[in-house]
């Protein structure tokens, strides 16, 4: 009945009504007008209600948002808060049982004593070493400081004045290890530039200006950028890459720095977008197997592409803390199926095993899959990108999650978070090439601070650095 309060309130509502149609039918017309409006008030205002509580449950969600339920970095978390984040890890801080130590290793002394104990005799038998004990000092810096003296004068013979002139490795007045000791403070080390003024005044007794630290900077950017060109060409001939993508500034406006990295080199570019264009300016004409999350533009990848499941579990432990029971119970069985497949990459499951698993998962997204919640959302999500999520059972080298590629560009988060970014073209194009080779050097557990050397002593010479390191990796 159109006219009945009975067809304006819900269910639920109209059960609670105390007068049956045939009261209604003796009811005068002015009570029934008063009675549907304020039918109607009721129906609008549950309806109200129901949208503020999915509102109240998604906002409550997103202040609850933390490193281990969302794609938050650990730094984001509220110091309030950190106590109350649950580690991922089970069992006791510190390395596990079972795992190879590291002790501080001997390095070539410059001197050596033999060291025994006095007593009354004077005579021992069968002296041998037991124990050799380590001391390290940093000796007394005394800086090497050349003045060259220019000198002019008349030639008897032919009567032109001769001026002389200094060597060209050394008119910049720094030499390539002075130059590469401040650019691993500042690039490597990523302080700031009056960090590194202080620095030389107060250890090595050098005063230097924030300008001329600054030159030093503009030519070891330019001392490296064969590194760089190098690293990205290996990058590129690369079979699996890791892919990723974080916030930059320069000058004020919003720039992307992008990530392309393997176990062997790591290829970082500064770009104005996040976009299809920026993504192509980054790979060139790479096309092996891509590792990333399931950001649009790596979900159009045409080849083969593992989606990072670490980015899926912490949607999913979101989910599971939502107080909306369906939210809750995807979430957690969601969860748990996803850390169940991430565990077969070190234990790979039987046939059987998999048949099971993967049953589970189809059964999983067809129960969801038309839910027009959150749930709903992400089964669908799960459904679309199912063939990426077992890439890494039957392709070796690629792992199944993108845990590689956030912690390679961790430190130039921290870069960006220290610096608040870059102010010109210049200073994106140093960022670029200082991290790309301070990553690909830890890659290659390799002295960043002795590539840094050649790099500049190179440049000086007008020759070309020492590249194989990176080339035949």
């Amino acid at each position: 009945m159109a006219d009945s309060p009975i067809a304006i309130l819900s269910n639920e509502t109209e059960q609670s009504l105390l007068f049956s149609l045939e009261d209604w039918g003796k009811t005068p017309e002015c009570v029934k007008q008063l009675v549907l409006k304020l039918c109607q008030m009721i129906s609008d205002q549950q309806r109200t209600i129901a949208e503020l509580r999915g509102q109240i449950e998604s906002l409550t969600a997103k202040v609850n948002q933390n490193s281990a339920n969302s794609n938050r970095p650990p730094s984001s978390d509220s110091p309030y808060q950190k106590g109350k984040v649950v580690s991922k890890k089970k069992g006791r801080a510190g390395a596990k049982k079972g795992r190879p130590g590291h002790r501080q290793k001997l390095v070539p002394a410059t001197e050596t004593r033999q060291m025994l104990r006095q007593c009354r005799c004077t005579e021992f038998d069968g002296l041998e070493p037991y124990y050799t004990h380590q001391h390290i000092e940093l000796p007394k810096i005394v800086m090497e400081i050349t003045h060259y003296v220019l000198l002019k004068g008349r030639c008897l013979s032919c009567g032109k004045i001769n001026k002389g002139y200094v060597p060209l490795e050394h008119r910049t007045g720094y030499g390539p290890r002075f130059c590469a000791l401040i650019v691993e403070l500042a690039g490597i080390a990523g302080n700031s530039r009056d960090m590194v003024r202080t620095f030389c005044a107060s250890v090595l007794e050098v005063p230097i200006s924030l300008g001329a630290i600054q030159k030093v900077i503009d030519r070891a950017s330019e001392a490296i950028k064969p590194h760089y060109e190098a690293i990205r060409d290996k990058a590129r001939a690369s079979r699996v890459n890791h892919l990723d993508e974080t916030p930059w500034h320069n000058g004020g406006k919003l720039n992307w720095l992008w990530v392309m990295a393997n176990a062997t080199v790591a290829f970082f570019m500064i770009h104005s977008k996040r976009s299809k264009e920026a993504f192509e300016s980054l790979i060139g004409m790479w096309s092996g197997i891509m590792v990333s999350d399931n950001y649009a533009v790596y979900r159009k990848w045409v080849n083969l592409r593992q989606t990072c499941l670490s980015h899926l579990i912490r949607k999913a432990k979101a989910l599971a803390e939502r107080t909306n029971p369906e939210l809750s119970a995807f979430g957690t069985w969601t969860e748990k199926e996803l850390r169940r497949l991430v565990k077969m990459a070190k234990a790979p499951p039987t046939l059987g095993q998999w048949r099971a698993f993967y049953a589970r998962l189809c059964r999983l997204i067809a129960l969801y899959r038309d839910s027009k919640s959150e749930a709903g959302t992400f089964a669908l999500t799960l459904e679309e990108t199912i063939d990426n999520l077992f890439v890494f059972l039957v392709e070796e080298g690629v792992e199944p999650t993108n845990n590689f590629g956030e912690r390679i560009i961790r430190f130039a988060v921290l870069w960006r978070r220290r610096s608040q970014g870059t102010k010109s073209d210049k200073g994106n194009r140093w960022v670029e090439r200082i991290v790309s080779l301070r990553q690909t050097c830890r890659l290659h557990m390799r002295s960043s601070f002795a590539v840094l050397v050649d790099a500049l002593d190179s440049y000086f010479k007008e020759r070309q650095p020492n590249l194989a390191w990176i080339r035949h990796a």
